[in-house]
């Protein structure tokens, strides 16, 4: 055992995980998966105004494999959903999800069929970031708390995150025609 009072004042002792945990919360890399007003928000707080930078993500990426921090803001459609996890699962482990707005946590007021209520039905979801839309300081919020959980877990358990894995289907067969189309005298 190495007495620590001894050594001298150029040399730090510490664990291996927690330097490359801070690591990872110091340089995350956010891949915005924005489609609506949340999208401004995702905007305002990466300006200068509220300076995402002092987190160390203020690189967002636009290429799944470079980032390790999706923030999907606004609404999700049935059509849109299986280019997300398709996205998701390019994105290099580990990885963290924020489901920021009202539209990506529960559907927000677009209560229809082509709207997907929650992204959590389809991947997992690290932190919700509540409002419509949220304000950059909520969205700064959500990300001190992904620094929060990396520094706690280090790696994201792989039992704990898994998607409950629905599948997207059309829950209607179409009727036929109850008569027949005519165009220009002839039976369509």
């Amino acid at each position: 055992m190495i007495d620590t009072q001894q050594l001298p004042d150029n040399v730090l002792t510490t664990q291996l995980k927690r330097v490359v945990n801070w690591a990872r919360r110091s340089s995350m890399w956010p891949l915005p998966f924005a489609t609506a007003c949340c999208g401004i928000e995702v905007m305002a707080t990466a300006s200068s105004r509220y300076d995402l930078a002092r987190f160390g993500a203020e690189a967002m990426r636009f290429s799944p494999r470079q980032s390790d921090l999706l923030i999907v803001a606004g609404r999700v459609t049935i059509k849109m959903m299986p280019v997300l996890q398709h996205i998701y699962q390019q994105m290099t482990e580990p990885k963290w999800v924020i489901s920021m707005g009202a539209c990506a946590s529960t559907g927000g007021v677009f209560d229809a069929y082509a709207t997907i209520q929650g992204i959590d039905q389809f991947m997992p979801v690290d932190v919700y970031v509540p409002g419509c839309p949220p304000r950059p300081e909520t969205l700064m919020e959500g990300i001190m708390a992904i620094q929060r959980i990396i520094d706690e877990d280090g790696l994201p358990p792989a039992g704990r995150r898994r998607p409950l894995q629905l599948a997207i289907e059309p829950s209607y067969s179409p009727a036929p025609q109850p008569i027949g189309v005519t165009v220009g005298g002839r039976a369509v």
